[in-house]
């Protein structure tokens, strides 16, 4: 996805930022990335980088954090940069630039906190990614990730449920590394950082299922596009997972987790 965001035409980028606003507006997903945020350590008049920011979820976040003064969110889409900047007319300390997290315009050490939410793993080259991050940051400036262990995504009631087949399709499609998440650790600490500290979230639904409702129908649609099923069975699947919705069976989770990183140096 992230290679090939730029390309993708104005449909799909209108769906892709609204699948993006309905999961910051999620009460579960917004829950975690409190508890991500209340993890980092920000100093006083934090100048802080929001990379792969889509339409600003996280940026509109930060941008009223404590200790916060200034937030930049880069992306690789023009449209998401664009609908970013609709969404925050009102807060002035928050820029929006086009760019891409593996090659930043940037100074080195312009910023105190550098921030992938729901980015790294969609990377083709996360190495190059945290390269740039730490090139980016101030001695002694921190480093933040959270993402899905997208390896643990699913919706199945047992073994063989089909609507997992649209699950496992969907994050085959937008995700480059499902396991990224299981080597962070390590690529965080050959990337020149010193681990503070890595924990798990859970995201569950069981009712409504807004969010990965989306997982599915999308999912379906790629199977339909590459013809590994037909119409009729693409309109079954989506109708099987409306049923449990509606029946309250539906089930869906994916393991979300977070690391805080150092970068080694005495603050200025």
């Amino acid at each position: 996805m992230w290679a090939t965001v730029a390309d993708l035409d104005s449909s799909m980028l209108e769906r892709l930022a609204g699948v993006l606003e309905a999961r910051g507006a999620d009460p579960q997903q917004q829950a975690m990335r409190r508890a991500f945020l209340s993890g980092i350590d920000f100093p006083a008049g934090a100048h802080v980088l929001d990379i792969g920011c889509g339409t600003g979820v996280l940026t509109r976040m930060l941008a009223q954090w404590p200790n916060v003064e200034t937030v930049v969110g880069v992306d690789p889409a023009a449209s998401l940069i664009r609908e970013a900047r609709k969404l925050a007319p009102d807060l002035a300390n928050v820029t929006f630039n086009e760019a891409d997290g593996r090659s930043l315009p940037f100074d080195s050490e312009a910023f105190d906190v550098a921030i992938f939410d729901s980015t790294l793993s969609h990377v083709p080259g996360p190495e190059r990614a945290l390269a740039e991050a730490h090139r980016m940051l101030r001695p002694a400036g921190r480093l933040a990730v959270f993402d899905g262990d997208y390896a643990t995504a699913t919706v199945a009631l047992g073994d063989h449920d089909p609507l997992q087949a649209c699950v496992n399709t969907m994050m085959d499609s937008s995700v480059n590394d499902r396991w990224l998440m299981r080597r962070l650790c390590a690529l965080v600490r050959n990337s020149g950082f010193e681990l503070v500290g890595f924990r798990s979230h859970g995201f569950s639904e069981t009712t409504g299922g807004a969010y990965m409702l989306s997982v599915v129908d999308r999912g379906t649609d790629i199977l339909r596009a590459s013809g590994s099923v037909g119409e009729e069975t693409a309109a079954a699947l989506r109708a099987e997972a409306r049923r449990r919705a509606n029946a309250g069976t539906f089930f869906g989770h994916i393991a979300y987790t977070s690391l805080i990183a150092r970068k080694p140096g005495a603050l200025a």
